[in-house]
Formats: C-alpha cells, sequence, structure tokens
C-alpha cells in the first residue's frame, strides 16, 4: 500500500466540486431509503467496545494520556458511528484495525505530533510507529495510517479500504452530523450517553483554528475558508 506522506491545501473549486458530489449522492440515498422505507439498523453498545488486544489497549491508554477528554471521546464515538455504518461498506472490516486507527486519528492535533505538517499525515506517521512497536502487521500498519492520514478526505476516502470509509463516515457524523440518516436514532442516544460529547465542539473548533493559524496552507484550510467550522458549530442529532 502506498503511504500518503503529503497532503496539500485543495482548490475551493475541487473542494466545492467534490461538496456537491456528496451532496448529490446522499440526496439519491435518502430518497432510495426513504421509498424502500429502509432504516438503519440498531447497533447495540457491545458491538462497539475496545477490542480486546493489548494493542488496542496500549492505543487507548496512549491517547488518553496525550488528548483532552472531548478529542478522546470523539474518537471513541467516531468508532462507535463507524461500526454502526457498516452496512454502508459491502466488506467486513478488521475490528481491531478499525479501532486502531479510530482511536488514534487525531494524534495530529496532540502536542505529542506537533510538527509543521498538516495535522493528518502527522498523526498517520505517529500512529504507524506506534502499531508497528506493538507488532501489529505492516500491511495493517500501513491501512492504520492511510485511515488516519485520509479520514477528513472528502471525495476520496469513501472510494478506500472499508475501514478508511467508515472512519471517514464515523468521524464526520460526529463532528458535523453528516450521514445521520445512516445512523440508528437509539444506536446514537446509547454512543452519546456512554462518551459524553460535553465540550467537544468548542475544543474541536479551537484546535482546528490552532491548526490553521500555525499552518495556512494545511488540508483543513480550504474546509475552514467554505465554512466547516460554522457547519460543524450549527450541527445538532
Amino acid at each position: 500500500m502506498k503511504l500518503t506522506t503529503t497532503k496539500p491545501k485543495p482548490s475551493k473549486t475541487c473542494m466545492i466540486c467534490s461538496f456537491v458530489a456528496g451532496d448529490i449522492t446522499n440526496t439519491v440515498n435518502r430518497s432510495r431509503n426513504f421509498i424502500l422505507n429502509r432504516r438503519p439498523p440498531y447497533i447495540a453498545p457491545e458491538h462497539y467496545q475496545v477490542p480486546d488486544s493489548k494493542a488496542c489497549r496500549e492505543a487507548l491508554e496512549m491517547v488518553k494520556a496525550c488528548s483532552p477528554e472531548f478529542l478522546l471521546n470523539h474518537s471513541l464515538r467516531s468508532y462507535a458511528f463507524g461500526i454502526a455504518m457498516a452496512h454502508k461498506v459491502k466488506s467486513k472490516i478488521d475490528k481491531e484495525v478499525f479501532f486502531l486507527g479510530s482511536v488514534m486519528h487525531d494524534l495530529g492535533l496532540t502536542e505529542k505530533c506537533m510538527g509543521t505538517e498538516t495535522f493528518e499525515v502527522e498523526g498517520a506517521r505517529e500512529a504507524r510507529a506506534f502499531c508497528i512497536h506493538q507488532g501489529i502487521e505492516v500491511d495493517k500498519a500501513d491501512l492504520i495510517h492511510e485511515m488516519v492520514a485520509l479520514h477528513n478526505s472528502v471525495g476520496i476516502a469513501h472510494k478506500c479500504d472499508p475501514e478508511i470509509a467508515l472512519l471517514h463516515y464515523g468521524a464526520g457524523a460526529d463532528i458535523a452530523g453528516l450521514w445521520s440518516y445512516d445512523l440508528n436514532k437509539r444506536t446514537v442516544e446509547e454512543v452519546l450517553a456512554e462518551y459524553s460529547d460535553e465540550g467537544f465542539k468548542a475544543g474541536m473548533i479551537r484546535l482546528i483554528e490552532e491548526q490553521i493559524a500555525q499552518k495556512p496552507n494545511s488540508y483543513m484550510a480550504t474546509m475552514v475558508e467554505l465554512g466547516f467550522l460554522e457547519k460543524a458549530a450549527k450541527a445538532k442529532w
């Protein structure tokens, strides 16, 4: 697997085209689900608990140690929402890989990964190194790298491996309410009850704004210019 080592700031035109294409696809899917009376399945809490492996436990402790609680809980909700939207992908996922990529997907926003590159790449590099140190197979570590590097890549992530696509969906649902029609309401309520979102919006907006101020050519800069943070601030379950 070729690793994403750079993630330049996209043009507004390119980003807008991706957003429009996504909106069209979402509208079609929502209409189809309504016509066919399809409802997202309920996913019980036991399905999104932390996988019982040393690597997962160590990753969780590492992220706890370097992240504010609101960021840790966002990562855990992203994992849970991704699991709950597994019906959107055609292939089964590796739950250990999916948890590792999900729980570490925002490492680049922590002091542990402070650098000069866009935060997704900084975090991806750290996550892969952690996995290799934990004895995770190289091909799986590479996939986790790509999960982190591409988790917010509009127009790209949903076309990649199912683990990458589901993290994109899960994180997008949590931060901006995207794809909420693909989540069972009871599942959402139980995920929010287990992993509180208190302080999340303000905290995440602050972290992203700091990233853009320090790295004006980072990938998220274009999304911010197009009003992503305002959308996130207004999103409601």
